[in-house]
C-alpha cells in the first residue's frame, strides 16, 4: 500500500506510479489538479486492478453518515447551505498558503462538501457559478470564494470557503439542508469551549444534529453526537476502509467516479470565478 499525502500537484503522478508498480493506493483529496489527470488515475486503477481510495474523510464519519441519511428523507428538491471559513494564522496560515499554490479554498476544501451534496440528492449537477475575492497579496490566487451548484432534480446549493487571518469567525461553520419535508442541520457551538475555525478537529466535530419537520405537530429532534471520533481516528478509519476493500475485493468504482464528479464541480467553480460566467456541466 502507498499513501499519497503530499501537496495536490503531485497526487495524480504519485498515485499512477504506485499503481503501475503494483501497489494499492490511498490518495488525499483533491484527486488531481485537472479532470483529465483525475480520470487517468481512475483509469489506471481499473486497468491495473489496484484498489484506490480517495481521502473523503466525511464518508467515514458516523455523524455525517447520519446527516446524509436524514437529508435523503426530506424529499426533492433539496437546498444545501454549507461553508467552512478558517481564520488561519501562524502555522495554519503557512499551510494554507502552501495549499493555495495548487488550489483556491473552494476547490481544495469544496470537494468534501459538494461530494456530500451529491450523496444527498443522487441527481446530476448541471450548472455551476461562483465568485471570489483576493484578500491578500501573500498568495497568488483568491483566498475567498463562494460557489452555487444546480442539479437536474431542481436541487440547488451553495458552498463558501475563505482562508487567512482576515477571515471572520461569525457563522464560519454552516451545514444545513432543506427539503419539502423539513430540514436538517449540524449544530456546532462556535463560540463556546474555545472552538477555533482553523482547528482541524473542529472541522469534523458535529456535537448535535437538529432535525426539523415541516409537520409542525412533530417536535424538532436533537440527536446527540458528542461521542464521536476525532480527526486522527477518522484517518485510521479511512485506512481500515482501504484494507477492507483489498481483503474483501470491494468494488470501488462508484467511490472513484464520485471523486471525479465532485472535482468537476469545484474546477468548474474555479473556472466561473476566473471568467465571470456560469459553467454548464
Amino acid at each position: 500500500i502507498v499513501l499519497v499525502n503530499t501537496l495536490p500537484d503531485t497526487h495524480a503522478e504519485y498515485a499512477i506510479k504506485a499503481m503501475e508498480a503494483g501497489a494499492h493506493v490511498f490518495v488525499e483529496k483533491p484527486l488531481a489538479e485537472t479532470i483529465e489527470s483525475a480520470q487517468r488515475v481512475v483509469d489506471t486503477a481499473r486497468r491495473t486492478g489496484r484498489k484506490l481510495v480517495v481521502g473523503y474523510i466525511l464518508r467515514q464519519h458516523p455523524s455525517w453518515i447520519k446527516f446524509i441519511e436524514i437529508a435523503r428523507q426530506l424529499g426533492t428538491p433539496l437546498v444545501f447551505r454549507m461553508n467552512l471559513n478558517q481564520q488561519s494564522n501562524g502555522e495554519t496560515w503557512a499551510w494554507h498558503k502552501r495549499l493555495m499554490a495548487s488550489f483556491p479554498p473552494i476547490v481544495d476544501c469544496g470537494v468534501h462538501y459538494v461530494d456530500v451534496m451529491c450523496q444527498m440528492t443522487k441527481a446530476m449537477p448541471i450548472r455551476v457559478q461562483a465568485m471570489g475575492a483576493h484578500l491578500t497579496d501573500e498568495v497568488p490566487v483568491y483566498n475567498y470564494g463562494v460557489l452555487q451548484v444546480a442539479f437536474d432534480d431542481g436541487s440547488v446549493g451553495w458552498y463558501e470557503a475563505g482562508w487567512g487571518p482576515m477571515m471572520s469567525e461569525t457563522a464560519f461553520f454552516v451545514k444545513d439542508v432543506i427539503g419539502p419535508k423539513g430540514s436538517v442541520s449540524i449544530v456546532m457551538a462556535e463560540n463556546s469551549g474555545g472552538v477555533k475555525s482553523d482547528d482541524i478537529n473542529a472541522h469534523v466535530k458535529t456535537n448535535q444534529i437538529l432535525w426539523h419537520h415541516t409537520d409542525m405537530a412533530k417536535p424538532d429532534e436533537r440527536i446527540d453526537m458528542t461521542d464521536e471520533p476525532g480527526h486522527d481516528e477518522l484517518c485510521e478509519r479511512e485506512q481500515r476502509y482501504l484494507i477492507k476493500a483489498i481483503d474483501e475485493d470491494i468494488d470501488l468504482g462508484d467511490h472513484m467516479d464520485d471523486a471525479v464528479k465532485s472535482l468537476k464541480i469545484v474546477v468548474a467553480a474555479d473556472q466561473s470565478v476566473r471568467t465571470g460566467q456560469a459553467v454548464a456541466l
